[in-house]
């Protein structure tokens, strides 16, 4: 595992993990209402790229894992801006 270094200037740590060609992050939220709100922000965005993680969800915690299917199952650059733009939602920045 090794913590990626190519994410947006203003977040100071990243909580992504790269692990087996995917991208990780764990999230969790002070709720269920909460976790639910981010996923609905989440959803948005999503459609908008046409890039679409993996999302496991219980109560108040998610998981999320991206790559790109169409590359084989690897991490491309879509990968890399998805994962800012949600780390974005989760700075309450969209």
């Amino acid at each position: 595992m090794k913590y990626l270094k190519n994410f947006n200037e203003n977040i100071f740590e990243s909580k992504w993990v790269e692990n087996d060609n995917k991208l990780k992050r764990k999230i969790e939220f002070e709720n269920f209402k909460e976790s639910l709100g981010f996923i609905n922000r989440l959803a948005t965005i999503c459609e908008s790229m046409n890039h679409h993680p993996e999302i496991n969800w219980i109560y108040n915690k998610i998981e999320l894992t991206l790559s790109t299917h169409d590359a084989g199952d690897k991490i491309t650059e879509l990968d890399y801006q998805l994962a800012n733009k949600i780390d974005e939602i989760i700075l309450n920045k969209i």
